[in-house]
């Protein structure tokens, strides 16, 4: 079945990065019975790895693929780039993934989504399911702390930026994972130390756990020592890594505030192909 999809896509193909099997461009989402997503694929795809990147609260798959630069600097290097939508948290309320935070009114489990567009992918665009880089921004990058700590298996690396766990604390995950982390230094969105955020309208205050309070438990899911064992500085990038027994963990800190360093893309791959190798 998948060499006869890898046939119908070859035929389909045009210069340049494509979205697939008639769907997942920015106009027409690719629809599963749990959701929605958008997909592009590189130029003269013949299946491969994959990257799925989960957008910040209240984005949608099809903003993400909107932004060509981004998108291209994983296509160009021979990535499908996957980009599914989460649903509102509420009815007439923003977009928002079931991350763990003591707020349930989640209408799906979003772990469950992405398994599913993951099979869905692998069926219809022949993307390598051992080969899965899960990234994500903001809240975004939240849900990928989520499901790297509930469902390790879905994914071979997870590249969260600006997002982590909430409280109530997280005390331990199910398995060891790949684990990079990237931070703005002075990120006040989302401060490295934490904060309580109160609703008004709901009288509910949901509280951002601290980063290193979420290091800590992956340090411990992996059994890596106290102390970093590398430690790089170069053009306003601050680098930790880790020697874990299993899995591995670093963390990037930019000098800016919520958002990427510039060349994360390329910096995220090459930490993942580095897992492969």
């Amino acid at each position: 079945m998948l060499k006869e999809v890898t046939l119908v896509l070859a035929t389909l193909l045009i210069a340049g990065p494509v979205t697939a099997f008639g769907c997942g461009n920015e106009a027409n989402s690719c629809k599963i019975e749990t959701g929605e997503y958008h997909i592009v694929l590189p130029e003269n795809w013949e299946g491969g790895p994959a990257v799925v990147h989960l957008h910040g609260y209240g984005g949608t798959g099809a903003k993400v693929i909107g932004n060509k630069a981004f998108v291209e600097a994983f296509t160009a290097r021979g990535y499908a780039f996957i980009a599914p939508t989460a649903l509102p948290w509420l009815e007439d309320k923003p977009a928002d993934w079931s991350v763990r935070d003591g707020w349930n009114t989640y209408p799906r489990s979003d772990v469950i989504f992405l398994r599913e567009v993951l099979a869905d992918v692998v069926l219809r665009a022949n993307v390598d399911a051992s080969r899965v880089l899960l990234t994500g921004f903001s809240r975004g990058g939240s849900m990928v702390w989520e499901v790297a700590c509930l469902a390790p298996d879905l994914a071979l690396g997870y590249a969260p930026a600006s997002g982590g766990f909430w409280l109530p604390a997280t005390e331990d995950c199910q398995a060891p994972v790949n684990l990079l982390h990237t931070h703005g230094f002075v990120d006040k969105v989302v401060p490295l130390e934490g904060r309580a955020i109160h609703s008004d309208e709901y009288d509910i205050t949901i509280t951002q756990a601290d980063i290193w309070q979420g290091l800590a438990v992956w340090r411990r899911e992996n059994d890596c020592p106290p102390n970093a064992a590398d430690h790089k500085i170069t053009d306003g990038l601050w680098r930790k890594s880790w020697i874990c027994k299993v899995g591995s963990l670093e963390i990037l800190l930019h000098n800016g505030g919520h958002g990427y360093p510039e060349g994360w893309s390329s910096q995220a791959l090459d930490w993942f192909e580095g897992l492969e190798n």
